[in-house]
């Protein structure tokens, strides 16, 4: 294998472009790697763990594009990497007039609020050191601000909270992977129908899954706001989610409202419970694995399946029925589950959602015992080496250590196919758990690469003389550009089984596995 590197001055792409292009070359014959990033601190240090001479690129900085592409051959890995810049510079609007009377694009945030003086929100993407200050000088602007960005320091995203309280705006991130504003989406989202029911999410694809249930359950999103996963912090205090809580309050468009995150701070969650019951609409909180006693108004859930039931019921004036969502049906888990060989114990999840991948550790520890993982519910039970798998095993492959020098998992899935070979040449593995998120800015076509590697999976193991069942959340909608349908027939070709839960693929793996 051969590695090329190249160091572009002064040349600065946001991180969701970066990735796509990333995602594109890792797809290529004979390439192991494909990283695409500025040249940040954080970033160097990540591409020295993942083999690259850190002489090579210590003179880059954060306004520096860094490519690497390790490939078969020099040759091949050096023409990659001048692709890679082709499709980026390719995209990019001209900075300079292209035509009598074109405007020039804005090379500042100064300059771009003067061009767009009407436009109330700023979506930045910046590298984390830069993004506060550009982020206070939007709100300074009366602006509210969509902060994509990580890596903002915990003290920044508190003084911009302030700063956003005080100004009466909204300030969603840092960190902030989704939002959903007057049906546009922000970052990676879903083509939902509008309707009744404002979320307010410190997950990502925790708002992508509800979202999107509640479409699948026949009603629509008003608005959906992210806050950050770290907004419900002692430290932080539930700022946005009280901001949005009051936002919403105030719209019209807006009947119920529901609430997603992980536990909370207590004195957070008491905060922001009592700020959901003064808004005088019906609120759904589903705050994952904690216990809470809500005040009136206010319906606690255990589940991201439960809160888009109950806010759809809550909304419609119809029950929506306590049972699963798309559940996986039990003449199919009976045929699988008789598939299994004697030592076939133990269940693999691959996420690349970590909400998702949380929230079935949470229903699986509670049917199967401790799940081991690289994000635990307990830490007596986090991994010590995360790329082997122990007994049951449930990973988030979008955690920083599992993405060194690649794009995320819901772009690429390059790292989750190896690794599910590897859990299908277990003879201890029983059931692999995927998740498939859809949407803007992830993988154009999934199942394109995934139902393959399905099928081959299945095939080893029958080669060896026991079943795999391979269970599949599928997180999407029918107006979403890879089409719900579509990847699902595909998936369910390859031998997958499919639901559009969380909470039935999860559930239909302890069914599988009870009393083994």
């Amino acid at each position: 294998m051969a590695t090329a590197v190249r160091v572009v001055p002064n040349t600065y792409f946001d991180s969701v472009a970066l990735m796509v292009v990333a995602g594109q070359l890792s797809q290529q014959p004979g390439v192991t790697l494909a990283s695409l990033v500025m040249g940040t601190s954080a970033n160097r240090a990540l591409l020295a763990e993942a083999g690259v001479d850190p002489a090579v690129i210590a003179h880059a900085g954060p306004n520096d594009l860094i490519i690497v592409v390790q490939a078969e051959s020099a040759e091949r890995a050096e023409a990659l990497v001048a692709e890679a810049l082709t499709q980026l510079t390719s995209t990019r609007a001209p900075a300079t007039p292209t035509g009598d009377g074109a405007a020039p694009r804005p090379r500042s945030l100064r300059t771009a609020l003067r061009h767009a003086a009407d436009a109330n929100l700023v979506l930045i993407s910046t590298p984390g050191a830069f993004a506060a200050i550009e982020a206070e000088e939007a709100l300074r602007a009366g602006k509210h601000v969509f902060l994509f960005s990580d890596n903002v320091p915990l003290e920044a995203e508190v003084r911009l909270k302030r700063l956003a309280a005080e100004q009466g705006l909204l300030v969603m991130g840092p960190d902030c992977g989704t939002a959903l504003i007057g049906g546009v989406g922000l970052g990676f989202a879903n083509a939902v129908q509008r309707g009744p029911i404002g979320i307010i999410a410190a997950s990502g694809t925790g708002l992508q899954q509800v979202s999107c249930l509640i479409d699948w359950l026949g009603s629509g999103v008003s608005h959906g706001i992210g806050v950050g996963s770290r907004d419900l912090s002692a430290a932080v205090g539930g700022a946005t989610m009280q901001a949005a809580l009051a936002a919403l309050a105030n719209d019209p468009a807006t009947q119920v409202i529901v609430l997603l995150s992980k536990p909370p701070a207590h004195e957070v969650a008491a905060r922001v419970l009592a700020a959901a019951h003064a808004t005088g609409k019906p609120v759904v909180a589903a705050f994952l694995g904690a216990h809470l006693s809500a005040p009136e108004g206010v319906t606690v859930v255990p589940t991201l399946t439960a809160a888009a039931q109950a806010a759809v019921a809550l909304a419609t004036g119809q029950s929506t029925g306590s049972s699963a969502i798309d559940p996986i049906p039990i003449d199919t888990l009976t045929h699988e589950r008789a598939s299994l060989s004697p030592e076939q114990r133990f269940v693999r999840g691959l996420y690349s959602g970590g909400t998702l991948c949380e929230e079935a550790l949470w229903i699986l520890s509670q049917r199967l015992g401790p799940a081991w993982s690289n994000v635990p519910l307990d830490p007596a039970y986090r991994l010590p080496n995360p790329h082997q798998s122990h007994e049951h095993t449930l990973l988030d492959l979008g955690d920083d250590e599992l993405t060194v020098g690649r794009p995320h998992p819901m772009i690429d899935h390059t790292l989750r196919i190896e690794r599910l070979h590897r859990e299908a040449a277990d003879p201890t593995t029983a059931v692999i758990l995927l998740d498939v998120v859809l949407g803007y800015g992830a993988h154009p076509d999934p199942a394109s690469v995934l139902a393959p590697a399905i099928a081959a999976a299945r095939q080893h193991a029958r080669q060896h003389g026991r079943g795999l069942p391979i269970i599949v959340t599928l997180v999407g909608t029918e107006r979403d550009p890879q089409r719900l349908s579509r990847q699902r027939r595909a998936l369910e070709e390859a031998g997958a089984l499919v639901t559009t839960s969380n909470v039935s693929a999860a559930e239909a793996a302890a069914q599988l596995l009870a009393d083994r």
